[in-house]
């Protein structure tokens, strides 16, 4: 009796880190990167709104790159968001006061998914974004999500400043369609 005991313990434990190991397969990151102007106009110290352009997302290649499909996810997050400041090539992100990203897709209501609400003074070229845990896969699954960038300046500058946007997505899918 102890045998058999033994044995099924054994193939218990074989099968769950069998499956942990498949469940590793179906979680992966998918990488999106935009640019957006701020320009020159802006007011200090008043909310300014400026929209990306579109940006197709892919997700059933993705998907089907990863082994999945759009009907097996569970779960899309962003995990991170960086802003990496371009241009002019002096500039840096010292005119920012605080800054706030929406994710928006046709059909769905406008989410808010990084923020930075006091950007520090020493901050350079690269600024990290704070990100929301909510499960955005109703946004990524579309064709195209834009963004809408909402930000306050606490000091004037004298040409556009051109920023890189590069977002990552956390993706989990079931284990076999389970």
């Amino acid at each position: 009796m102890r045998k058999v005991l033994l044995i099924i313990t054994c193939l218990m434990a074989t099968l769950f880190i069998s499956c942990k190991k498949v469940d590793a397969y179906t979680k992966f990151n998918l990488e999106f990167n935009q640019s957006v102007t701020i320009p020159s106009s802006t007011g200090l110290n008043l909310p300014f709104n400026i929209l990306t352009p579109d940006v197709k997302t892919n997700s059933e290649a993705e998907f089907e790159i990863n082994d999945t499909r759009k009907d097996l996810i569970e779960l899309i997050q962003i995990t991170k968001l960086t802003m990496t400041h371009q241009s002019p090539s002096n500039g840096n992100f010292k005119f920012l006061k605080s800054i706030q990203i929406y994710l928006t897709a046709e059909g769905l209501s406008e989410i808010k998914v990084a923020w930075n609400e006091n950007v520090s003074e020493d901050i350079d070229k690269t600024l990290e974004l704070e990100t929301t845990e909510n499960d955005l896969q109703e946004y990524i699954k579309k064709d195209k999500f834009g963004l809408r960038v909402q930000t306050v300046t606490d000091e004037a500058f004298n040409s556009d400043q051109e920023i890189a946007i590069q977002s990552v997505f956390f993706v989990d899918a079931k284990i076999l369609g389970q």
